[in-house]
């Protein structure tokens, strides 16, 4: 599973999106990508359910979540 907390890099002002989907296109089929944040990515969902991601999300407490996400399986 590829994992990338991105806390560090939002501390520092900057915008994790694209370290995130250089994370995302690098992984091989059936890999899972956990992404640990200092807030809810919710615009991230859409778009990577646009590239076939669904997500789980847990709240790690004092602002910070933990998302996994896993290629959809459409069609069995």
């Amino acid at each position: 599973m590829a994992r990338l907390d991105v806390r560090p890099l939002m501390a520092e002002g900057k915008d994790p999106f694209s370290d995130i989907m250089e994370v995302v296109q690098g992984l091989r089929p059936g890999e899972e990508f956990e992404l640990v944040a200092p807030l809810e990515p919710s615009p991230l969902y859409n778009a990577l359910a646009a590239r076939g991601f669904e997500h789980e999300t847990e709240a790690l407490g004092g602002g910070d979540y933990r998302v996994r996400f896993y290629r959809s399986t459409v069609g069995g």
